[in-house]
């Protein structure tokens, strides 16, 4: 996804779960860190990505009871990238999904209401192979992006397809759910042109 004005180099907090940790690619291959190697160094990526976490309050494991969010707070972004909704899709947190809209709101909201009024970019999540893994659907993937799209517009945020970065290309996806590093690197290069407009291997 393009953008009509690239955005000012600053610091950029990929927040997620295994995905922006890096579960799936080579170590020190994750997508945060192929993303600050496309930036370059006028730009500081942070990954604040904890595997396991969920969107959902009410989820197994919240991603707002985490360190790392208030991490990714106090780094004082000017550019947050929020890739959240995989581990939503497992039946205990499914459960709780009418509240996924809401929960997805507060935690943009709370970048948002930084000092720095923060740039933000909401992430379609990445697409689930069939039949899945570890609990994780693709049909709940889907029923995300529609809410994921509407908070996106009503506060203003960009948004990141990562879900079409990847789609059709069930080879980068080996265990079904995780980016292998050439997987890593497609969502990299997506993130990439959503902040700059263009990324390596651009015509």
């Amino acid at each position: 996804m393009s953008i009509d004005s690239p955005l000012a180099p600053g610091r950029v907090a990929c927040v997620g779960d295994s995905i922006t940790e890096g579960a799936g690619a080579e170590p020190g291959r994750s997508y945060p860190t192929q993303l600050q190697e496309m930036l370059g160094p006028a730009w500081e990526v942070g990954n604040f990505g904890v595997s396991g976490r969920t969107l959902l309050r009410k989820g197994d494991f919240p991603y707002w009871n985490e360190p790392a969010l208030s991490a990714a707070l106090a780094f004082a972004p000017q550019v947050v990238i929020v890739m959240l909704g995989t581990n939503d899709t497992k039946p205990q947190n499914w459960a709780h999904r009418a509240e996924f809209p809401g929960d997805y709101r507060d935690l943009l909201q709370r970048f948002q209401a930084l000092p720095g009024r923060p740039r933000l970019f909401a992430c379609l999540p990445c697409p689930v192979v069939a039949p899945g893994n570890f609990d994780i659907t693709q049909a709940g993937v889907e029923a995300e992006i529609p809410w994921i799209r509407a908070v996106a517009a009503e506060l203003g945020a960009g948004l990141i397809d990562m879900q079409a970065a990847l789609a059709g290309r069930p080879e980068l996806l080996p265990d079904c759910v995780h980016p292998n590093t050439a997987g890593a690197r497609e969502m990299a290069r997506a993130a990439c042109r959503a902040l700059t407009g263009r990324a390596p291997g651009d015509a």
